[in-house]
């Protein structure tokens, strides 16, 4: 039988909506719309990426760490920049 192939979309799609929500972050209603839910998927699908390689269903660790990170910078900028530009305080 031949081996299954890795399962790698998890992390590839991390990395790809951590640079789209990186990108869209710094944009103060844009961002509210686009970034913060791609850095969420980000981090999300990250985590799946990197449980998989964990078990040996993938083989793209990097990815999936690079990925999450940037979801996550992403969000704290995002957050950042909502604040900064709203009058709640």
């Amino acid at each position: 039988m031949p081996a299954a192939p890795p399962r790698n979309g998890a992390g590839e799609l991390s990395l790809v909506l951590g640079v789209v929500a990186l990108a869209f972050s710094f944009l103060p209603i844009v961002g509210e719309f686009v970034a913060a839910p791609a850095s969420v998927i980000a981090i999300v699908s990250g985590c799946i990426g990197i449980s998989r390689v964990e078990r040996g269903l993938a083989t793209n660790p990097v990815p999936a760490w690079i990925g999450t990170g940037v979801g996550v910078a992403a969000g704290f900028i995002t957050v950042l920049v909502f604040v900064a530009t709203s009058d709640i305080a």
